[in-house]
């Protein structure tokens, strides 16, 4: 059981719950032999769906829990007040070490509150940043910050860009990814009081390969492996793409249906216009992660479906046997050194 990656999956979150959750539960570990799913829900419920399906039951276990935090509830007096929630049992149990890794589509709210309350951050990292993959001409780049810190210091920002870098080259697989800080200009005197202040530090970070500003504009072609912002900024981005994404392959498939030609010339596409889609779907990269806590936080998005939350699952894996965390305190632990070497020069 060593070997095993366990993760904790809040059954009762996101507008699929339960069935696409537990589906996607059993899709995983149907797929990997290393992975153990412990459900976090109505006991009674989750039973009914996992008798749907056939699965290597060893892998899987359901911690019951008796409440579900909703979407619109205020996040921290729902963390205080519902002690016997999905969220909370489960987040307890990355926290007790009996879970490696925690995963919900449940309450954003709620899942920011409780991996820095429950979970709570590696010693030495200031804030704990959200940060999910996107999809870009040459693959997938970062967004880190995308909603968990909008009123983000410059020290901030620094950390995100290490931790991102981190998370890049060892879980993606970006040999020195390139780190951009996203600007209205590429100019290094352009921006706001943040950017402007944040500019010459990470440009001083000899452990990242900061390669300046990046514009939004520049986002989709894969001009940064990691993309630096605040959450305000990295929110908006995020939603953008994700409209823009669903309206252009909406007018794609709109048009090729529109006349007796195009629907012609649409079957001769189909295969190689799937294959490009695909790449831009969000659920084929998992959730995003709340990066520099004691162990793993994925929110996926609240409309997973089984596929997402299988990623997600697996993405976890990755995560754990890369050992980011123990690499994110390695980093920090050289960062101090490096700062206190400075101070004495």
């Amino acid at each position: 059981m060593s070997d095993m990656t366990r993760v904790a999956l809040d059954a009762m979150g996101g507008d699929n719950a339960p069935g696409e959750i537990v589906k996607g539960a059993v899709d995983a570990v149907n797929s990997r032999k290393e992975i153990e799913v412990i459900l976090t829900g109505k006991e009674e419920v989750i039973k009914q769906e996992l008798a749907k399906y056939t699965y290597p039951e060893e892998q899987i276990r359901i911690v019951d829990a008796t409440e579900v935090i909703e979407t619109a509830e205020p996040p921290v007096m729902a963390i205080r007040r519902k002690k016997d929630s999905s969220i909370v049992k489960a987040m307890k149990l990355v926290k007790e070490g009996e879970a490696d890794a925690f995963v919900s589509a449940g309450s954003s709210g709620a899942v920011l509150v409780g991996g820095q309350v429950i979970v709570g951050r590696i010693k030495g990292i200031e804030r704990a940043p959200l940060a999910p993959l996107i999809p870009t001409a040459k693959g997938v780049s970062l967004l880190i910050d995308c909603g968990a810190n909008v009123d983000a210091r410059p020290s901030h920002l620094v950390q995100f860009a290490k931790m991102g870098s981190i998370y890049m080259e060892h879980v993606i697989g970006v040999k020195k990814p390139k780190v951009g800080i996203v600007n209205i200009g590429a100019e290094e005197e352009k921006g706001n009081a943040l950017v402007k202040e944040t500019f010459p530090m990470l440009k001083a970070c000899e452990d990242i390969d900061f390669i300046g500003s990046v514009e939004a504009r520049d986002i989709p072609s894969g001009v940064a492996d990691v993309i630096v912002c605040e959450a305000f900024v990295g929110n908006v981005i995020l939603k953008l793409y994700e409209g823009l994404g669903a309206t252009l392959i909406s007018k794609i498939k709109g048009g090729m249906m529109s006349t007796l030609r195009s629907k012609i010339g649409a079957l001769l596409v189909k295969p190689a216009l799937k294959e490009t889609l695909k790449t831009f779907d969000a659920s084929e990269y998992g959730g995003a992660p709340l990066l520099g806590l004691n162990g793993l936080v994925v929110k996926t998005h609240g409309s997973s479906t089984a596929k997402e939350v299988k990623n997600s699952i697996l993405q976890c894996v990755q995560f754990h046997e890369q050992k980011i965390n123990e690499k994110i305190q390695e980093g920090l632990k050289e960062q101090r050194a490096s700062d206190e070497e400075n101070k004495d020069v």
